[in-house]
């Protein structure tokens, strides 16, 4: 259990300290959020948007008891494999893409959007959180009844909204430095990452597989 149940205010500090420390660690979602960003200032935003439409269920799940599913091996194999080949194929549609993208169009936002609904459905560590951190937040939260419980959600999504539209606007008003070499290398190094991670996702579930 999260520590001080006692004071709402104090609760959701911690709430806001927890979801931000999350919300900071390097990954997929900020890749996306750094190659949309260059592109649309409020990509971050918008990509914050999605990843909610996929946390919002997740939230209400748990709160109904049902936390134990996705600590399910069967659920983290499926969603690491399936999320993982996403990610391979998002990385390497970024990559071919790199040389264009300074000379199109913005994104549309519902690109935006879509990337936050499919990094987050993709990741299987995203359940593993909310099995085991967020349903301690979540039950901590019951404690203030359902208007605690949806006071944590969005204390816990305004983090992710702050931080990947502060991303995304950093980028957006530095696009006039990237030339077409920055651009290259910022692009390789965001489709590798996804790549990367998608590796990683496809090889800890054939591991937790092995090992079942």
């Amino acid at each position: 259990m999260v520590a001080n149940t006692t004071s709402l205010p104090l609760f959701l500090l911690s709430v806001f300290a927890i979801s931000l420390t999350g919300a900071m660690m390097p990954g997929p979602v900020t890749a996306v959020t750094v190659t949309n960003g260059s592109q649309r200032r409020e990509a971050g935003a918008l990509i914050a948007l999605g990843h909610g439409l996929i946390e919002l269920p997740v939230i209400l799940l748990i709160y109904f008891g049902l936390a134990s599913f996705f600590e399910s091996e069967a659920v983290r194999i499926g969603v690491g494999i399936g999320g993982g080949l996403v990610l391979i194929w998002m990385g390497l549609n970024m990559f071919h893409s790199q040389r264009s993208v300074l000379n199109e169009q913005k994104v549309q936002a519902r690109g935006s959007i879509l990337a936050g609904v499919t990094l987050t459905a993709a990741n299987p560590y995203f359940f593993v959180w909310w099995a085991t951190v967020g349903a301690t937040l979540v039950v901590s939260a019951r404690d203030f009844g359902s208007a605690g419980v949806a006071a944590m959600g969005v204390t816990h999504w305004l983090c992710d909204f702050g931080w990947l539209l502060l991303i995304s606007l950093v980028v957006y008003k530095s696009r006039h430095l990237w030339t077409q070499r920055v651009n290259r290398v910022v692009f390789g190094i965001c489709s590798a990452i996804l790549a990367g991670f998608g590796r990683w996702f496809i090889v800890s579930s054939i591991t937790l597989a092995a090992s079942s």
